[in-house]
């Protein structure tokens, strides 16, 4: 399925088939690609919001995590893909503040060869991971890729609470 995201009405066609200017798209995948911890929201049976702290890895602007298939998360999922997702820095000044915000729908990865790759893209993310505890088998996961449908990136060193609005 072809995504378009456009910002300010100057697209321009990224390799996933999606639209988004240059530096727009060269900011998103630089944060995306130098954290490994986002903060997911989905919704819970009560219609509550349900927020986790999960390991991530992306392949361009496709973002995969995992999560146990008994876990609330994959239960909300299952009821209602939608989330909402923040990446950032912890700067010392809040003047500094710069990550992402985003809207987006989560789809379980059930296709062998994009699991796989998907799951070697967590791995390399966490080089140092050590065998106590063992990461889980494969059968004992759920890997889900999240596509965005709107993108806030966040710059406070533009002004207090900048943010650029990208649409998917």
């Amino acid at each position: 399925m072809q995504v378009g995201c456009r910002l300010a009405n100057l697209p321009m066609r990224l390799n996933s088939g999606a639209i988004m200017q240059p530096e727009m798209q060269q900011k998103v995948l630089s944060l995306l690609d130098r954290h490994r911890v986002m903060r997911l929201a989905t919704l819970r049976p009560d219609g509550w919001p349900q927020t986790t702290t999960v390991g991530y890895s992306n392949d361009g602007m496709k973002i995969y995590f995992l999560c146990g298939p008994e876990s609330q998360k994959a239960a909300n999922l299952a009821r209602d893909n939608r989330v909402s997702l923040a990446i950032d820095d912890d700067p010392d000044q809040v003047m500094q503040i710069k990550g992402l915000s985003m809207a987006a729908h989560a789809h379980m990865v059930t296709e062998p060869a994009e699991f796989a790759n998907a799951v070697q893209l967590l791995m390399r993310r966490y080089p140092q991971q050590i065998s106590a505890p063992p990461m889980p088998a494969t059968a004992d996961i759920r890997i889900f890729r999240v596509t965005p449908t709107v993108i806030s990136v966040l710059d406070y060193s533009k002004g207090f609470a900048h943010a650029d609005l990208v649409t998917c």
